[in-house]
């Protein structure tokens, strides 16, 4: 694969029944980090949204094993999908809902492995999801190390890329799902709704109590949430893109 200007955010995009995966430039993203307000803002409660559309989903240690500390999700043989987690994809898809993955890789800014080592991951986990009649609608990637971007979660970037695909994306009927600090903050900034994993205690990145006490809601998997979330929210059914 060609080499990408590492200044610029990259994004996957594999589409439902399609294996081939691109990966691309954003047009019109900033190259630095942008100022974006800090705070966090405190929801107004804790209920599940009026209406949900869009499940935002972060990767290592909720859709697979999360690596400890310091290790990184290098290839394909280091990916190990969590138990439950195609079905709960699958239900998602089933329900209507927009699936998308957001996640910060910063193993490809510290030389680890490369942006066509991610895209690899991605479209075998999707091909892998397809087998179980499951598919992600997008996948969206922060390949820069810590205050080089306006994409590596907590900030907005990952976000607008998706929404510059999906136009129809509105933070009010979305949700982000994950299991540290950066996810829940990510998706407070934006003003979604938040769900914390629990995930592995022994795996946990430090801050992750503090974040569970963040979100609006926790569950100990994707499974559990998925079972709330599609029990207890009014769904958009048919979608716009």
């Amino acid at each position: 694969m060609k080499s990408l200007d590492p200044g610029v955010p990259q994004v996957s995009i594999l589409r439902p029944g399609k294996r081939e995966c691109c990966l691309r430039p954003l047009r019109g993203v900033r190259r630095f980090p942008s100022c974006y307000h800090s705070g966090v803002s405190n929801s107004p409660s804790r209920h599940f949204p009026a209406l949900l559309r869009t499940v935002f989903l972060d990767r290592d240690g909720v859709l697979n094993e999360k690596m400890p500390e310091g290790r990184y999700v290098e290839s394909w043989s280091d990916f190990h999908l969590l138990p439950g987690v195609a079905e709960a994809v699958r239900d998602l898809n089933r329900a209507g809902l927009r699936v998308l993955v957001v996640s910060n890789q910063r193993g490809i800014a510290l030389g680890r492995y490369t942006s066509a080592d991610v895209v690899a991951i991605h479209s075998a986990l999707q091909s892998l999801l397809q087998s179980h009649g499951a598919h992600v609608d997008g996948f969206y990637f922060c390949p820069h190390d810590k205050q080089q971007c306006d994409c590596r979660k907590p900030l907005p970037g990952l976000f607008n890329q998706a929404l510059a695909d999906f136009p129809a994306i509105e933070a009010a009927t979305s949700v982000m799902i994950g299991d540290s600090h950066s996810d829940i903050e990510f998706g407070r900034r934006l003003g979604m709704f938040t769900v914390f994993l629990n995930g592995d205690p022994e795996l946990r990145k430090p801050g992750a109590e503090a974040a569970g006490d963040l979100a609006d809601v926790r569950f100990p998997s994707l499974v559990e949430a998925v079972d709330s979330l599609l029990g207890s929210t009014p769904l958009a059914g048919q979608r716009e893109c």
